[in-house]
């Protein structure tokens, strides 16, 4: 079975070191990894406070800077070429009637107040046992998708990088039929069967003036927890697939997509781009790390088992890359004001088909010039993932 070059390539990484160029070699891709069959599980976020608080204090804090080149918003890899998805309309649009129910599977992700994130149709079953069947939620009414009730989301993040777009929100997603515990879990535009997760779902966004599709992208989402990178532009130290990481799902929001992830905040920055998920950089050496599992997968019929790292070795506690952030603008709150959802998932409903519109609106409260670190990190990560140094003298292909 032949996967595009793209899938093979996913764990390639590239770090170029501020003084002299240190190029990270790619590790054998194993059948795992080339098959995208890791297993879907997020990490926990509860205590999100806490766990900012603890990230911050672990924060590799003379991370050099990463360089990663010209970032192309051409570079092969960046701007999808597949159609809309069947159950997507034919191009993302504001202002489409309100359906709780519908299942359209496009994204977006454009500023603080203008996203979505996937989650499940119904809350029968965990984020884990839908990834294929997962739809779209949106804080406006856009793309003929479901729209997030006002009061879902208690904080909201929203990085623009050279590299991405980013937003981490906090929030009780349960409004959106996440079932209350759920950890969630990681999709993508592969996912087992390289058709993606959620299969047909696309993902744009107008950060460039125009709306794009875009090919790489990674959304993380649990009950209290999301966040959404999408891949804008690409270089050869920094390829889409490699700056969106998809097969590193255990981890979870803080480690792989670290930025402020602090509650009860509304802001919107320009940010430095962080390292790709997984990629250390420490006394002129470069290395990466290799998630553990096992499991079986079929091809071609034939069932064959894999084994991705090895069991019991050390987890990193915090990601390499600590993105400065600067233009911050705050808001006190993000709405779409659309009262009948707002009661309806007040009373434990998740709002029902109908068709309603209404302008959204963030209020802002404030401009500042700042430039701080945002490296956010839980303190514990999951069991099982495994940490391989790879010195660039002794890399094994």
């Amino acid at each position: 079975m032949l996967l595009p070059i793209r899938s093979l390539l996913s764990l390639l990484a590239i770090a170029t070191l501020a003084q002299g160029a240190i190029v990270y070699r790619p590790r054998r891709v194993d059948e795992a990894a080339r098959h995208n069959l890791l297993p879907r599980q997020g990490s926990s976020a509860s205590s999100a406070a806490a766990s900012s608080a603890a990230a911050l204090n672990n924060a590799e804090n003379d991370s050099p800077k990463f360089t990663y080149g010209t970032a192309d918003p051409k570079y092969p890899g960046v701007v999808a070429e597949g159609p809309m998805g069947p159950t997507n309309p034919k191009k993302p649009s504001l202002n489409t009637p309100v359906n709780q129910t519908s299942m359209s599977r496009l994204a977006t992700v454009n500023s603080v107040d203008d996203w979505c994130t996937f989650g499940p149709p119904d809350n029968k079953k965990t984020l884990g046992d839908v990834e294929g069947e997962v739809v779209a939620y949106c804080t406006k009414p856009r793309n003929n998708a479901r729209v997030i009730p006002d009061g879902t989301v208690t904080a909201a993040h929203f990085v623009k990088t050279p590299l991405y777009v980013q937003i981490m929100a906090l929030g009780d997603f349960t409004k959106i039929n996440f079932q209350k515990g759920d950890s969630g879990g990681e999709l993508d535009p592969h996912g087992a069967t390289n058709l993606g997760n959620p299969v047909g779902g696309n993902v744009t966004s107008n950060i460039t003036g125009s709306d794009v599709s875009y090919e790489e992208w990674m959304n993380y989402v649990s009950h209290e927890l999301m966040c959404f990178r999408i891949c804008i532009a690409g270089s050869d130290q920094a390829p889409p697939s490699t700056e969106c990481q998809h097969s590193l799902d255990e981890v979870g929001c803080y480690w792989i997509m670290p930025g402020n992830y602090f509650p009860d905040q509304f802001e919107s920055c320009d940010a430095d781009a962080a390292y790709p998920p997984g990629i250390y950089v420490s006394d002129g050496s470069t290395s990466s790390f290799q998630q553990y599992a096992t499991g079986i997968w079929t091809d071609d019929g034939e069932t064959k088992t894999y084994t991705n790292g090895s069991k019991g070795e050390e987890t990193p506690t915090a990601a390499q890359s600590q993105p400065s952030s600067s233009n911050c603008k705050s808001y006190s709150t993000i709405a779409n004001n659309i009262a009948s959802l707002a009661q309806a998932s007040s009373s434990g409903g998740s709002g029902s088909g109908g068709s309603s519109s209404s302008k959204s609106s963030g209020s802002s409260d404030s401009t500042s010039q700042k430039s701080s670190a945002l490296n956010i990190s839980p303190a514990l990560l999951p069991i099982g993932i495994l940490f391989a140094a790879f010195v660039m003298g002794s890399l094994v292909l």
